[in-house]
């Protein structure tokens, strides 16, 4: 188990924070830029969670690797070592932050967005159904990011990530 801390700042900060405290006690962090949206690595808690992924970013996290070591992994389009479940977890988060910063859930762009993000990364996109698909995720991700804006500055959002 790994808790996720997530730290609105003041109304004219740019980031917001985050830190994630592993079952051993250990923590890392980092800034999250505000994009309007559910911010990034939020997604990847939604994600994730959603597909049981243990080896995805928030997986390299819980697992001891530093959250800077993990994003610069996960954003490694050359790394033949990584594990399909980062891969796969960065191109479903992308696509789907593409997908939240559009307004509504368009099936034909996400699965565009999915397809382009693992072909630049030398691979084949993942089937959604185990998870309810894409569109669940989606709806997932709203939830969450209604959550995250009704946040009063200053104050915290805990989630509890349990990699499979």
């Amino acid at each position: 188990m790994m808790q996720l801390i997530a730290s609105k700042q003041g109304k004219n900060d740019k980031y917001d924070q985050l830190r994630c405290v592993r079952s051993d006690g250990s923590t890392t962090g980092c800034m999250m830029p505000r994009q309007g949206v559910l911010p990034h690595d939020l997604i990847h808690y939604v994600v994730e969670t959603a597909l049981a992924y243990r080896h995805g970013f928030l997986g390299m996290v819980a697992a001891g690797a530093d959250i800077g070591y993990a994003m610069e992994q996960s954003h490694a389009y050359d790394n033949p070592a990584l594990a399909h479940q980062a891969i796969h977890a960065e191109a479903i988060v992308e696509s789907l932050q593409a997908q939240l910063w559009s307004g509504a859930f368009d099936q034909a762009m996400f699965d565009a967005g999915l397809e382009s993000a693992c072909a630049m990364r030398g691979c084949a996109a993942p089937v959604l159904e185990n998870a309810g698909g894409a569109a669940a995720l989606y709806e997932a991700a709203l939830v969450l990011g209604q959550r995250w804006q009704q946040l009063a500055y200053y104050d915290t959002l805990e989630l509890e990530f349990l990699p499979a």
